[in-house]
């Protein structure tokens, strides 16, 4: 096989047999499937069984980096001696290109690329040209334009032990390959000279550089060498160059591309004279031929992505080369946490565009950019082959697109007979087959062009409800309104009496703030998180939640994919019956399942009136207790909760020492060197995929810059 998964972990409670379902499924050639797994069944250990039987490429799509990092980290484990890359934006820090016409004001392209993720992106790109065995977990960033893939892979340079090369031959090809030359700074993607010895440092290695020696017009040797030290570590027969950027073109083609560019200028500059815009006319071509000097000269310029359309050669409207045009087409897409990344993905087009078309209108961009931008949600579609989907509340479009296993029940919400369309909470609804979906799901809550009943075949949703751990499902009890502060009270004692842990949910931040401070005024140990605290804050509070230092955490929206938090036992959701996108079916069941990782976990939903989603919520959870305690008596199985390590704190300085920071603040060359001691602090986080320390970090960079330029 490909793949060679390695785990301590065996195949447990129903994992064989959603295994043994999706694997039937891809066989059977279906584009769509899904993996409903509940929290903690093991969904990715599930995910990385399949991928062990695929004789393919795989794409993991998730929808934020932090996720995308964890299953980056999981993924490398299970496959230590296969390719698995990771592709997310390579920016610590990116301000897009924008115009305020409102205030006349032009914001430019400002951003701090992370080295370590772009060598991390680059060899995604390397891995999927060279070799099959590539497993690529990614975020959305994989939907937007890179150099088409036929660019790249011609502008390779091999070479070998023997082979006849000059050695200034060599040279100006690194340098077409985007290489700069510094003989004192070695760093990814340089190169320096000494004699006939050559070294170059590709984009793509860690620490390695390569060294080539010449003699006369050719190549002696070829050793693999550390970058830093320059100590031999292997003798090589040949070696394979990769360009530097991933936006890199051809000579010839960027010379064809210059002249469609300079022939587009002419005609936007005259339509805007013609209409009287003679500053932005003036504008226009001032930038457009100052990036054209540029790629004239180095083959590339700032923003080079906005004349990615002439340079691809494409036609105008055309999709943009993406990652996915670097897999092979038989690879096999798994779209983590479905119900968030798939709107995600169909999102992304609308907004790039309307930001471009400002800047079009006056006169920053060629009309062109518009090209320049992610894939629309039909264009992500065509290209995919197959698709599995996992997610423990699948959205519409999913479900939709798939079918589940008639030989489960699973609870049925029919569509209102003469409905024209469902009600806006669609996202989470369940259902047994196509036939008992009259309408389709509402286009404001998932996209629907892909939907094709008619070519849906064997049952294509699959249940995993059964953890690891034995763990039931929480417990969903009703209370009234009335009271709700009390009765949320006194089952706050009851939990803190035991060392268990409490989450509270409310609707505003107003009463979020306000519940904490009644709740510390009568004794308890407890804080709240919101939008308004910023991200490192939120895991402090999160880490003192688990290592007990508070025992309530008051919030709105507590439901994020992927919060472990095992010491929790009771979600307490007041005013339940409210309606609305915190209180859907999607938001009940994920908020209620941050206590599923304790065996005594309880969800109490404060309500006068069982809404759609309360009952929903119900019955879903009673149907998988039901599941759960049957497998546990069969199997004769005790639950118990799971135990997982706190993690260690993120925050770099005690209250004393942050306000030595802003001290600092009008202390010149002291407050410049502390900048650039945190901007290395800053790449180093990222470079360990540690966003939420990075993050940080760059708070205090911004708060010590504007005290320097106050």
């Amino acid at each position: 096989m490909l793949y060679q998964l390695q785990s301590e972990y065996r195949i447990s409670g129903d994992q064989g047999q959603a295994i043994a379902k999706l694997l039937k499924s891809l066989d059977a050639g279906n584009k769509h499937q899904c993996l409903l797994g509940v929290t903690g069944s093991g969904k990715t250990f599930t995910l990385a069984n399949i991928i062990a039987q695929q004789d393919r490429p795989v794409l993991v799509l998730s929808h934020n980096k932090t996720l995308a990092a964890q299953l980056y980290s999981e993924l490398k484990g299970f496959f230590p001696d296969n390719a698995v890359e990771y592709f997310v934006s390579y920016f610590d820090y990116y301000q897009p290109e924008a115009y305020i016409a409102s205030t006349d004001t032009y914001i430019e392209k400002d951003s701090a690329i992370n080295g370590e993720i772009d060598r991390l992106c680059l060899n995604t790109m390397r891995s999927l040209l060279l070799r099959r065995d590539v497993i690529v977990v990614a975020t959305v960033s994989c939907i937007y334009g890179l150099g088409a893939p036929e660019d790249y892979r011609q502008l390779t340079l091999s070479i070998e032990q023997g082979g006849i090369l000059e050695r200034d031959a060599f040279l100006a090809r690194l340098v077409e390959l985007l290489f700069e030359r510094n003989d004192f700074d070695f760093q990814r993607g340089r190169f320096r000279v000494r004699g006939d010895v050559v070294e170059v440092y590709p984009a793509q290695s860690d620490g390695e550089a390569i060294r080539v020696e010449f003699f006369d017009e050719e190549i002696d040797r070829i050793s693999l060498i550390d970058a830093r030290t320059g100590r031999i570590r292997d003798n090589l027969k040949s070696y394979l160059f990769f360009p530097v950027k991933q936006f890199v073109t051809a000579a010839d083609k960027r010379m064809r591309a210059m002249e469609s560019i300079r022939a587009e200028l002419s005609e936007r500059v005259a339509w805007l004279e013609s209409r009287n815009k003679l500053i932005e006319a003036q504008r226009l071509k001032m930038r457009t031929d100052y990036d054209l000097e540029l790629i004239d000269e180095i083959g590339f310029c700032k923003g080079i992505e906005n004349y990615s359309r002439h340079l691809n050669g494409r036609a105008p409207g055309s999709a943009p080369s993406t990652l996915m045009d670097y897999f092979p087409v038989d690879f096999l897409t798994i779209i983590d946490e479905s119900h968030a990344t798939v709107p995600q993905v169909g999102g992304m087009y609308e907004g790039d565009r309307s930001r471009k078309q400002n800047l079009i209108d006056h006169g920053f961009r060629l009309p062109s950019a518009l090209d320049n931008r992610p894939l629309k949600f039909g264009e992500f579609m065509e290209r995919q082959r197959q698709i599995i989907y996992a997610s423990a509340t699948p959205g519409a479009f999913e479900l939709v697109n798939c079918r589940t296993d008639n030989s489960n029940y699973i609870p049925v919400r029919k569509a209102r007979r003469g409905a024209e369309r469902p009600p806006d909470d669609f996202h989470g609804v369940f259902f047994r087959s196509l036939r008992e979906i009259c309408v389709q799901p509402s286009p404001s809550t998932c996209p629907v062009k892909d939907f094709h009943p008619e070519r849906v075949g064997v049952p294509l949703i699959v249940e995993q409800l059964i953890r690891p751990t034995g763990l039931l499902e929480p417990k969903i009890t009703l209370k009234p309104l009335e009271g709700q502060i009390d009765a949320t009270i006194t089952l706050c004692h009851e939990r803190v009496a035991r060392k268990e842990r409490v989450l509270v949910t409310t609707l505003t931040k107003k009463t979020a703030e306000d519940l904490t401070e009644y709740l510390r005024n009568i004794g308890l140990r407890v804080e709240y998180i919101h939008a308004d605290v910023d991200a490192i804050e939120r895991v402090e509070i999160l880490r003192a939640l688990r290592s007990g230092k508070i025992d309530i955490l008051v919030g709105i929206n507590l439901l994020r994919e992927g919060l472990d938090l095992p010491e929790v036992s009771l979600i307490c959701i007041l005013d339940a019956d409210k309606e609305g996108f915190l209180r859907n079916e999607t938001s009940l069941v994920q908020t209620a399942g941050r206590a599923a990782r304790h065996e005594r976990g309880e969800c109490v939903l404060f309500c006068d009136v069982e809404t759609e989603s309360i009952r929903r919520l119900v019955e879903l959870s009673d149907y998988r207790r039901s599941v759960q305690m049957r497998y546990n008596q069969e199997h004769g199985i005790v639950p118990r909760t799971v135990c997982r390590a706190v993690q260690e704190p993120l925050r770099l300085y005690v209250p004393d020492e942050e306000e030595k920071l802003d001290l600092m603040a009008g202390e010149g060359d002291d407050v410049e060197l502390e900048i650039r001691r945190l901007t290395d602090e800053m790449k180093n986080a990222s470079s360990r995929l540690d966003f939420e320390l990075a993050a940080i970090l760059r708070d205090q960079i911004k708060k010590l810059t504007a005290g320097a330029k106050g």
